[in-house]
């Protein structure tokens, strides 16, 4: 049998954001030999409703890379297109679940990079959840698909400590750029025959219980003031700057509240008597938020329809009524 070389091995990619985008952008720089690019049909967006093209999209196009951008993919003609580039391994970042006619068509299989340590924060934002439970450490896994989705075989894990200044983006960042060179050096692994992989369940312990990374949708976005002020700072820093933490500020009946997206917040331990949501604020240079055990102070805010801002420089537009509560 041929010796299989970085080279020779075909490869046949599937992601969509920004943060494949690095994982790709690591085998073709590197010499990878990428046969073709599956990544999500083009979305209408904005108010033109302008068709946009993926990130991994606009980077394959730009490497001259084949894109196949299928709507379903079970969809015969698609399947037919994806066997014509007679892949040996298929690699998924951040793209969305295969059924198996497509998983298992390649030779040595299709493995997935996760932005967790699996078994722990399996589903689509463990970035998020992993900051919103206050983790102090995630990493980055490379597994092959099985049939129930981020349970397969682990190929490599890595971690990296969780620190106290992170937020999702920061996070996201730092393990795109860990997750590409996991990716190579996982694909190294498979040219060179040298692949040993563990089950999941050999990794969880007894009574040990497994945290989810479900999607993220509007009402897990929305501040609980009757939290704690870690909680409240936790949740904004791991959906900053994006899906962010909300909020709204009750106004007179009958109009409609103003929404706030938080961005950044501190922690201040304090006794009080106030109801929380409370809002507590020179409306000049601080605003903090009642909380079940002290304030969150908020240090960088946007209000619906402005710009981004600090909290100082928010305050010099614009001041919030005695009594205002968020809720």
């Amino acid at each position: 049998m041929k010796q299989m070389t970085k080279e020779s091995l075909r490869i046949i990619f599937m992601g969509t954001p920004e943060f494949a985008v690095e994982s790709l952008k690591a085998l073709v720089e590197g010499g990878y030999n990428v046969g073709g690019v599956i990544t999500m049909p083009d979305k209408a967006v904005g108010r033109g409703y302008k068709l946009q093209p993926s990130a991994v999209k606009q980077y394959a196009l730009s490497k001259g890379l084949n894109v196949l951008q299928p709507t379903s993919l079970k969809d015969p003609h698609f399947l037919d297109e994806l066997k014509a580039l007679r892949a040996d391994l298929q690699i998924v970042v951040a793209f969305r679940m295969l059924p198996e006619v497509v998983w298992n068509m390649p030779p040595l299989g299709t493995f997935n990079l996760h932005a967790s340590l699996l078994p722990q924060y399996r589903g689509a934002a463990p970035i998020n959840w992993a900051l919103i439970n206050g983790e102090q450490e995630t990493g980055v896994t490379t597994f092959f698909l099985s049939h129930e989705i981020d349970t397969g075989r682990i190929i490599f894990s890595e971690k990296t400590s969780i620190l106290d200044e992170d937020n999702a983006g920061s996070l996201h960042d730092r393990l795109m750029a860990m997750g590409a060179k996991l990716v190579t050096k996982t694909v190294d692994a498979i040219v060179e025959g040298n692949v040993s992989t563990l089950s999941q369940s050999e990794l969880v312990e007894d009574n040990e219980v497994l945290k989810t990374a479900p999607k993220i949708f509007s009402e897990t976005c929305r501040v609980n003031w009757d939290r704690t002020a870690t909680e409240v700072c936790n949740l904004i820093r791991g959906l900053s700057p994006y899906p962010a933490a909300w909020t709204e500020l009750t106004t007179n009946e009958g109009e409609e509240p103003y929404r706030f997206k938080l961005f950044a917040a501190e922690i201040v331990v304090e006794e009080h008597s106030l109801p929380t949501g409370t809002i507590r604020t020179d409306n000049k240079s601080h605003l903090e938020v009642a909380v079940a055990n002290g304030f969150t102070r908020i240090t960088e805010l946007q209000m619906q329809g402005k710009k981004r801002m600090l909290t100082a420089v928010f305050l010099n537009g614009f001041s919030f009524p005695e009594d205002a509560i968020f809720s």
